[in-house]
């Protein structure tokens, strides 16, 4: 079982930005597919962003050329940049590792963003 630990979220104004990180407790070179994924009060969780070893992404429409993935196989570290951070943002954001079924979560980190 891959332990992830979250941070990096926070209180923003509409407009500005956050990096969220992720460090994980074992060679991510290992795993194939890193990911984000939001929770809203109310809602269902849903994909942010995935990024594989080989470094091809995937973005949910709701944020695509707002948000960058990104990983570093060497630190055991995934990145999530998001710019231009709308109220409808807000979420405890999860980091997981080897997808959404059956993969590893994260404890969450909160990101609420003010208008």
């Amino acid at each position: 079982q891959v332990q992830l630990v979250e941070s990096g979220g926070g209180l923003v104004q509409s407009g500005g930005s956050l990096r969220l990180s992720c460090a994980a407790s074992v060679n991510i070179f290992t795993i194939n597919v890193m990911g984000w994924y939001r929770q809203a009060p109310g809602n269902q969780r849903e994909l942010v962003a995935t990024i594989t070893r080989g470094g091809s992404t995937v973005y949910a429409d709701s944020v695509k050329g707002r948000t960058t993935i990104s990983r570093n196989n060497f630190r055991n570290m995934v990145y999530l940049q998001m710019n231009s951070l709308k109220p409808e943002d807000t979420a405890v954001y999860y980091c997981n590792a080897n997808g959404a079924d059956h993969g590893s979560w994260g404890q969450g980190t909160q990101v609420t963003v003010s208008s």
